[in-house]
Formats: C-alpha cells, structure tokens, sequence
C-alpha cells in the first residue's frame, strides 16, 4: 500500500479505495475527524457541508455513534464524549511508551517548570503522546494527539534522520500540495506564499541541513518553528532492542524564558539524563501481560441493529470496534486474533482492518499481524484530552436534574478540608430551587457534598462521618437551611479515590427523608458511575483536573 500524506489519509472514498473497503466505515471515520478538527462540535448542516455526505448519511452515522456513546445531541449540536477517547487509548495501551515513560517526563517538568512533551513520528508529521503542562497565563496548548508538520518542529528534524527516499519524497509532496499547512489544524498556518509582502518559506535545503545537525549532535532545537516565541529542545528516546527512535522527549518553553542557546547550556542536560533513564525504564520493563479482550461486541451490534432498524449503521459500528481489539499485551493481534476478541466473523474483521489500513489507521506487516498507527488519535482524542471533570460531569447533571425535577450539584473539597466549592451544577424550572453558583463555598460539616468527601478523606471518623462511608451516601436535612434537603455520593477516579461529590438537592414540603432515598438515591448512583466511567476513560493516559 503506497504511503499516504496528511493531505490524502482521511478521504472518505473514490480513486484507490480497496473494493472490499467498508463505505460506512470510512464515511463514519470521516465523520469523526471533522468533530475533532472543529474541536468536538458541529452541527448536523455543519457536518454535512464539512463532510460532502448527504444529510441523511449524517444523521444516520451521528445516530450510530450516539448509540455507540462516541457523541452526544446538545441542542442542535453534535458533540464528542469521552467516551470517543478508547479509540485512541487502545493505541496508546499498544504503544506502551506513555504508560512506561509518563512518570519520568512529569518529574522532568516538575524539576525545570517547564512543559515536557513525548512525541512519536505519524508519517512525515510528529504527533504528541504525552503532555506534561506547566499552568501559567502564557502556556503550551498542544494536546495529546496534536500533529506537526516535522519540518517546524525539533522531534522531526530527530524523527527524519531515520528517513528513507521515499520518505523525503513524500515529505516533499506533501509540501508541495499544502504550503500553508493546512492539513495540521494543531500549528499556526504559514503566511499565504501568493500574497505580498510575505516572509518566504523556509527551504526544504533548510530542514535537510536541520536533519544532518540533529544525526551529527545527537539532539535538536526548535527555535520559534511554529510561532514567534517559540522554543523547545529534544533528545531521541531509543527502542532497546532496535536502536531506534522509540519517541522523541522535548522541553518546551518560550522566549521570555529562555533564549534557543540558553535551551542548549541550561535544560539540555537535565533533558539528557532523564532520557537515559527512561531508555532503562524501556529495557528493564516486564513484557506485558494482556488486559481483559473486549467482549459481546458482535451480540450488542446485533441487538442494537435489531432495536433501531435502519438508522443504525450496524458495519460502521462493527469497523469502529475492532479497533478496540488492540491495547497492552495485543499489539500487534494477527486476523485470527482480532475477530476473537470482538466476536466478529473473520470476513467482517478483515474487511474492517482492510478500511482501516486504507484510512492509515492500522499498518499491516508480514508476518500476517496489525498495529494501530498514531492516526488513531485523530479520532476524537485532541479535543478532549484536555476536559476537566466539571465540563465532563455538566451533560449527566443536566440529565439528572431533569429526571429527578430537582437542581444537581458537583462539588469538590477545598485544599484545608473545611468547606466545599461547587464546580458545576444543573437547575429546574421550578420557582422554589436551589440556585447556588459555581465557585461558592460552604461549610463542608453541614452539607451533604461535604460529608460524602470528608468521610473519605478525614481520619479518625466521627460518628456521622462513620455512617457515611458505611452506607456510600450522605443525607442532610435542613442543617445548612431550613426547609433544604440533599443526599450525595461519591464520584471516584481510576484509583477508587473520591476525587469529587455529587448531589440532589429538595425542599422538605417535596419529599419525605424516605422519598429522597427511594426516589432520588438510585438516579443519584446511577448518574455518579456514568460520570465515572467517562473520568476512567478519560484519564487513562491524560490529567483530567477535578476543578
């Protein structure tokens, strides 16, 4: 299969398109990359002009992945959930390198206050597999899954000293074909070579010199490639057993910090030392033991196909699955080994990988096996992988207020432990309500969010504190207002730590102590685990921040 540019990877069908290629698959992939070009949201009349397919097309591929829980209707909008990111995280479970190499690179940032980045080589780009962000007012904004053009960054100039002809041929087309770079919606467009005046382009001579520097020293520097201010220094992290660049390790700062020669005498150093560490960490690390094969996939398309009809598109649903095949311990499954773990026949989960190498998703190799390649990240990853809990939390507390009738809160415990902030909350329509705003602060003893966090947080318990984490929920009555009742639970990370608290809030004339369990309780578990299952899927290679 001829190696495709950035240009050319995603076009959804037409000239080259396997026979045996999946229409709805690529139509649905297509679909996908759009949402996460326009940053997670477009409308259905948005997405049909973005995608060229009819509107009915669109309503039935954005209706499969709702079912599929990849987006969400918010309005008149169609809108990317976390759930979108398993895609991308079975890539990044099959890669490895940001479970092993993470830690190091946050302990590098936090050592300098700079951001440090991991970045793998897609193509003739560099795309970011790991950010460890510094949080000021003037910060990097690149975010895991980003691509690059390698010519305007110093990974690529690292990444292109492993380049075959072909590869500068290619690198060389898809220059030619998009001198703005425009196919890289992550980087600033370069100025328009027709318009005057303009400064000129750097020359591909320049990046070639770039390359040599970067095989003869060892590293490189990115001095305002991207944009004026700009600057970052990186070191190849190597694959133990092949001596190949694995990833690329950069430190990212700008220039009111740091000069491109300060990059150099200052950073480059410590830059270097954790790079070794990590190549031991790549050595020494214990081969993989496969995780859990996703399962009843094949029967839950059926019965989806079953229950909706037409409108849902049961081979795009199918196609999208067999990418969760692949992860830790299953990274490169053979034909055989991909329709096992999704009960897919070996016909549909051929035909599937066979749009999927197409599309430059998966990378078929000899020995009869598959890879996922980066450009899997390009399938919602972006534009969520730097959510926060209460953005993520907001559409399940707006489903819950609606159910129950009744205002729901998130709140999380302030740094002292004494009091509760709110950081996010859904109201009713009625004229006796709870209104409290996002960023108020209560007392955490006398509120039911407060109780649920101190119980699991707090030692030694008192009493009522006891009872809370007993039962797994918290129930006021009209201490903290006369006339107010709530009941909380709690919301837990990946480490079954309680991160945040949620809650249904009443008045006393509504519902009796008794109602408020029986009525409001179960809606209330119910809407914390779909909460937790979007943080779980969402932190499982990003920060997700609880405020």
């Amino acid at each position: 299969m001829p190696a495709m540019t950035a240009v050319d990877a995603d076009a959804p069908a037409g000239a080259g398109t396997p026979a045996e290629a999946v229409g709805p698959l690529l139509r649905g992939v297509t679909v996908l990359r759009r949402l996460t070009e326009a940053g997670g949201t477009l409308s259905p009349s948005a997405l049909e002009r973005a995608t060229g397919l009819a509107r009915s097309t669109v309503d039935r591929i954005t209706g499969t992945l709702g079912r599929m829980g990849y987006v969400r209707l918010d309005g008149r909008d169609v809108v990317l959930t976390p759930r979108v990111m398993e895609l991308g995280n079975a890539y990044l479970a099959a890669l490895r390198l940001p479970a092993l190499l993470d830690a190091r690179a946050d302990a590098l940032a936090d050592e300098l206050d700079e951001s440090v980045s991991l970045a793998v080589a897609d193509l003739d780009g560099v795309r970011f597999i790991h950010q460890a962000t510094r949080r000021r007012a003037l910060s990097v904004s690149f975010r895991i899954g980003d691509l690059l053009p390698a010519e305007r960054t110093a990974p690529g100039a690292l990444f292109a000293t492993e380049w075959t002809e072909a590869d500068w041929t290619r690198w060389r087309e898809r220059r030619a074909q998009d001198a703005r770079d425009a196919s890289f919606p992550a980087v600033p467009p370069r100025a328009d070579p027709t318009a005057a005046p303009c400064s000129p382009l750097p020359s591909p001579d320049s990046f070639a010199q770039r390359v040599e520097r970067a095989r003869r020293d060892g590293w490189a520097v990115d001095d305002q490639l991207i944009e004026p201010g700009l600057v970052a220094v990186s070191v190849p992290v190597r694959d133990p057993g092949t001596g190949r660049v694995a990833c690329v390790a950069s430190v990212v700062s700008h220039t009111s910090r740091h000069s491109a020669a300060d990059l150099r005498t200052s950073l480059l150093p410590r830059l270097r030392t954790a790079v070794t560490a990590m190549e031991t960490d790549l050595r020494t690390a214990p081969a993989p033991e496969p995780g859990p094969a996703p399962a009843g996939l094949a029967t839950w398309t059926t019965a989806s196909k079953h229950e909706l009809g037409r409108d849902f598109v049961e081979s795009l649903a199918r196609g999208l699955t067999v990418l969760t095949a692949f992860g830790e311990g299953r990274a490169a499954p053979s034909l055989t080994e991909v329709a096992r773990a999704t009960g897919l026949s070996r016909a549909t989960a051929r035909r599937a990988l066979l749009t999927h190498e197409h599309l430059g998703l998966v990378a078929a190799h000899p020995d009869r096996t598959y890879t996922l390649t980066p450009r899997v990240l390009d399938l919602g990853f972006p534009a969520l992988s730097r959510t926060t809990l209460p953005r993520l939390a907001e559409p399940h507390l707006r489903a819950l207020a609606d159910t129950a009738g009744e205002p729901t809160a998130l709140a999380v415990l302030t740094s002292d432990g004494k009091e509760i902030q709110y950081t996010a909350g859904a109201g009713t329509s009625r004229v006796l309500t709870v209104q409290i705003s996002v960023g108020t602060r209560l007392p955490a003893t006398a509120t039911s969010l407060g109780r649920v966090l101190l119980a699991d947080t707090t030692a030694p318990l008192s009493p009522t504190l006891t009872e809370v984490r007993s039962q797994g929920y918290a129930l006021v009555d009209e201490e903290l207002e006369s006339g107010l009742r709530s009941i909380a639970v709690p919301v837990r990370d990946r480490a079954g730590r309680t991160v945040a608290a949620l809650n249904i809030s009443t008045h006393a004339a509504r519902r009796t102590l008794r109602d408020v369990v029986a009525d409001l309780l179960p809606a209330l578990h119910a809407t914390a685990a779909h909460i937790q299952q979007d943080l779980h899927t969402a932190s499982r290679f990003t920060h997700v921040p609880p405020s």
